[in-house]
């Protein structure tokens, strides 16, 4: 049996001076992006710049929206009313699709970040909000979101088109949502022991929390994050270790 897996990170997500990440180097060994929408990172600049090499290494493109936050990176929970919520959504949304129109690409898929993402892996009404917005641009977007979350289950209940997404430098807690970055062992940086987890979750849909739980996951792609410590030498390590294990890397 063959094995294939969709290999996606948070790029264009510098801002002016504020360098975060090595795109150029990342690129041509992914097959899906999502890039910052401008309100986490993301000037406008960097937007275009990235969508233009995506389109060189023919990576999928998707938006990256965040709640407003560039103080935090996105990484802050805001209650915003639906109202506000859903015009920074619509805003962040529409400039990353007509980019790419304007530079002869289209949008795939949407991708929340940071804290948007992971409060709508657990909240029912806040992913509602995400996949109304998501509709009214277009139906057959792609909502890249958390294996097993409100998210997938607002997604498939609304007939939004959904990939389920699994993370190679995350830990996940015994209740399958990410370990919060609060706590140190959040993020891994080990590439010898994310290319194993990685293969683990493909092959038999299982990854090991952080207390060594086994959880059931079915991931149609696999993150790495941008602004992890060392994320080109993580991807780079995916890219060629997975084909090593029988898993070829290949959009969704």
């Amino acid at each position: 049996m063959g094995f294939s897996i969709d290999l996606n990170c948070d790029l264009g997500e510098s801002y002016f001076d504020k360098k975060i990440g090595n795109d150029s180097e990342i690129l041509p060994l992914i097959s899906s992006c999502n890039i910052a929408c401008g309100m986490h990172g993301g000037d406008p600049l960097t937007i275009q710049k990235t969508i233009d090499l995506a389109l060189q290494n023919k990576v999928n493109i998707g938006a990256h929206p965040s709640f407003p936050d560039l103080q935090n990176f996105g990484r802050k929970h805001m209650s915003l009313s639906e109202q506000e919520l859903k015009a920074c959504l619509r805003f962040q949304i529409g400039a990353v699709l007509e980019m790419t129109k304007l530079r002869g690409g289209i949008v795939t898929h949407i991708k929340p970040h940071g804290a948007l993402y992971n409060s709508a892996a657990v909240d029912s009404e806040l992913a509602k909000m995400i996949v109304d917005v998501v509709k009214e641009f277009d139906g057959n977007l792609i909502l890249l979101g958390m294996a097993n979350s409100e998210m997938e289950f607002v997604a498939k209940e609304y007939n939004l088109p959904f990939v389920a997404e699994v993370f190679a430098d995350r830990n996940y807690a015994d209740n399958g949502v990410l370990v919060s970055r609060d706590f140190s062992n959040a993020v891994i940086i080990d590439e010898k022991k994310v290319l194993k987890r990685c293969v683990k979750m493909i092959k038999d849909k299982v990854v090991l929390s952080e207390n060594g739980k086994k959880l059931n996951i079915n991931g149609q792609s696999i993150c790495v994050h941008g602004d992890t410590l060392n994320a080109v030498n993580l991807v780079r390590c995916l890219n060629k270790g997975l084909g090593e294990n029988g898993v070829s890397v290949k959009s969704f």
